[in-house]
């Protein structure tokens, strides 16, 4: 009883988009007409403002990016699926050394540094903060180098903030911190930490002047004065970040060892320039 009505309203709507689909079409071919008849007219007669104005028209446009780029690993449409997921896809390196390694990397930034001697001669007191502020500058330097070993460096970067985090709350507890204050303190470290790496990144892609900023207000919170200083921690940054891409990347992914050269050294200049060989030409 109710079929026909329906077939019949159906009808009417596929017949309805077909002609609303042709006149489209017939609209579309209309408008191409249209422009194709304009710029034949302008090629025809050239207005007078395009006579100042010439129009490049060159074959190379497809041959732009000439020179070869270092292009990032390639990955295959699973991994990107899974990553997107939230999940680590399968990596070159197994996942717990990867870890491990991790954990032995951010050890180095804190057991390897001489705290005492950045607290003396950078005039930073001796606080819970400023040992904080020293440790995130060697941990955003391994976080640089290591992000260059493709996914499975990013994925070492994640455990190595993750080792930062869990140190600095069990050594606010051992303080004595109650949760609440713990809770603001690290809140405050993390939006330090975050504006830290992005002063440090603009730092040391830049010129001295601006890892000298960068180092001016997040490492002596905008309270240095003696330019000296900052000469000292702008030298040191330039010499590590050196020294540290010299070093093999599977064996940072695997074992996660780094030495720190000291920070204040009689001749520098030796470790950020390559001495060049003498050679005795005495008699000869």
């Amino acid at each position: 009883m109710y079929r026909r009505p329906l077939q019949a309203a159906i009808r009417n709507v596929v017949h309805a988009s077909a002609s609303r689909a042709a006149r489209g079409k017939v609209l579309e071919k209309e408008a191409c007409c249209g422009a194709m008849a304009a710029c034949q007219l302008t090629t025809a007669n050239p207005p007078q403002w395009a006579s100042c104005r010439p129009l490049h028209t060159a074959t190379q446009l497809c041959n732009v990016k000439e020179t070869q780029q270092h292009s990032e690993e390639e990955v295959g449409a699973f991994t990107k699926f899974i990553e997107a997921m939230g999940f680590t896809a399968p990596l070159k390196y197994n996942k717990w050394k990867i870890k491990i390694a991790a954990l032995r990397m951010y050890t180095c930034c804190v057991e390897r540094i001489n705290y005492d001697e950045f607290f003396e001669k950078c005039s930073l007191p001796d606080t819970l903060n400023s040992w904080f502020l020293i440790a995130q500058l060697h941990v955003w330097m391994c976080l640089v180098r290591m992000r260059q070993e493709g996914r499975e460096g990013k994925y070492m970067c994640r455990y190595i903030v993750h080792s930062m985090w869990e140190d600095v709350e069990q050594r606010s507890k051992i303080m004595g911190i109650d949760a609440v204050h713990r809770k603001e303190a690290m809140k405050a470290m993390t939006e330090t930490f975050y504006a830290a790496i992005f002063g440090y990144d603009e730092g040391i892609l830049s010129d001295d002047c601006v890892l000298a900023a960068a180092l001016w207000r997040n490492l002596f919170n905008r309270q240095c004065e003696d330019p000296r200083q900052l000469e000292l921690l702008v030298e040191y940054v330039r010499k590590q970040m050196q020294f540290i891409d010299s070093l093999d990347g599977e064996d940072l992914l695997l074992t996660g060892e780094v030495k720190w050269r000291p920070l204040a050294e009689e001749n520098a200049q030796s470790i950020l320039k390559v001495v060049k060989p003498t050679y005795n030409d005495t008699g000869l």
